[in-house]
């Protein structure tokens, strides 16, 4: 099925990633899921590749991509089967520094943005709090003015990348109302800013995961990115980028459950004959595939209308849920298909069982994106 929104830049961007990957991921990822951390180096090695900075300007290392040769990227990276290794990436180009290249001045861009094109300052986005996920407005991390000085206290959990990143961005409350929340710059060692747990996860094994914790952090006034009590709206806006993001890593995923899937049917012996031999198992495939390039059409349709200016907001939240969904569905029909090798630890249709659970919670659970897209009929 030819995709009309690709073109040939997009098709020679996606063969670029696809063999970054199997040159320089899927050769060493089994160990990085044991380390629970993808090498600084490897994404260094992105950065020059000119991966990590599509969406942004020329001036500081960036591509001046548009929201569709990012899915390009998106898109060709998600057929890795190591989710770990796929959203380590993502958060940085796709849920953390878009907050600066949206919300930064001309000064923080400069400060910042070379480095994270280059894969040298690699970034998170710290919002979730122990009792704040998906209700942004609930985040109980506070920050007040000091002098030139903003002192943020509080914790925050469930932060991809954040064992390891080198830059943060934390959203924290500034004023008494519910959406008077606004976004910092918080640099890797600054007084006051401690890591805490790496988490131990099911899946998203070479991902680092972490607790945060924000006691007395003094934060330069000039790390304010955007306006004060406006970052709610700023979360809100990068949503939109995040979601489609990990809607092109749900097909992906997919797209390679699918395959995976196909090719045990058609080797596996059963009953006198290779398993794709059963209809039913046929036809399970099939509508699997259906699904997935139907959920893939979806995600370039709504990468297309951002590129288009439009608000996309109800399309994403109803993507997300579905993508999220879908992801699970699949990925449980391979592995049921590969019997009992789908339940080993260390094959990819396991890992991908693995990982996909995540994608139907992280990002917006699919109720919140159900009600979301709801209250817009």
């Amino acid at each position: 099925m030819r995709n009309a929104h690709l073109t040939p830049e997009h098709e020679l961007l996606r063969e670029q990633v696809r063999r970054f990957v199997a040159r320089e991921v899927e050769p060493h990822a089994d160990a990085w899921e044991r380390e629970g951390c993808v090498p600084r180096a490897v994404l260094r090695r992105m950065g020059e590749a000119g991966f990590l900075g599509l969406m942004y300007e020329g001036a500081y290392g960036g591509g001046d991509a548009d929201a569709l040769t990012n899915l390009a990227f998106a898109d060709a990276l998600a057929d890795c089967t190591y989710g770990g290794f796929v959203i380590t990436v993502l958060v940085h180009t796709d849920m953390a520094s878009p907050h600066l290249h949206h919300g930064g001045n001309a000064q923080q861009k400069a400060r910042w943005m070379p480095g994270i094109c280059r894969g040298e300052t690699i970034t998170a986005v710290a919002i979730t709090e122990p009792g704040a996920g998906s209700d942004v407005a609930g985040i109980r991390t506070t920050a007040r003015r000091e002098g030139g000085h903003y002192v943020l206290d509080g914790s925050k959990v469930f932060i991809t990348n954040g064992v390891h990143a080198e830059l943060l961005f934390v959203a924290a409350r500034t004023g008494p109302g519910a959406r008077d929340i606004s976004i910092f710059a918080v640099e890797r060692g600054t007084p006051g800013f401690h890591v805490g747990r790496q988490l131990d996860k099911t899946g998203w094994r070479c991902s680092d995961t972490a607790e945060l914790h924000f006691d007395g952090c003094r934060v330069p006034a000039s790390h304010l990115i955007g306006e004060e009590h406006r970052g709610f709206y700023a979360v809100m806006k990068n949503f939109q980028t995040e979601r489609i993001a990990l809607a092109a890593m749900a097909v992906g995923h997919c797209r390679q459950a699918v395959r995976l899937a196909l090719e045990h049917a058609r080797s596996r012996q059963v009953f006198g004959g290779p398993l794709w031999d059963q209809q039913a198992v046929r036809q399970r495939l099939a509508m699997a595939d259906a699904k997935t390039r139907a959920a893939e059409a979806y995600t370039w349709h709504c990468a297309w209308r951002v590129a288009q200016g439009h608000d996309i907001v109800q399309d994403v939240s109803l993507l997300k849920a579905l993508t999220g969904e879908l992801v699970n569905e699949v990925v449980a029909t391979a592995q049921q298909f590969h019997g009992g090798m789908g339940f080993m630890t260390g094959t990819p249709v396991e890992r991908l069982w693995r990982d996909a659970r995540v994608l139907g919670i992280g990002g917006g659970a699919t109720e919140v994106m159900l009600d979301h897209a709801a209250k817009r009929y």
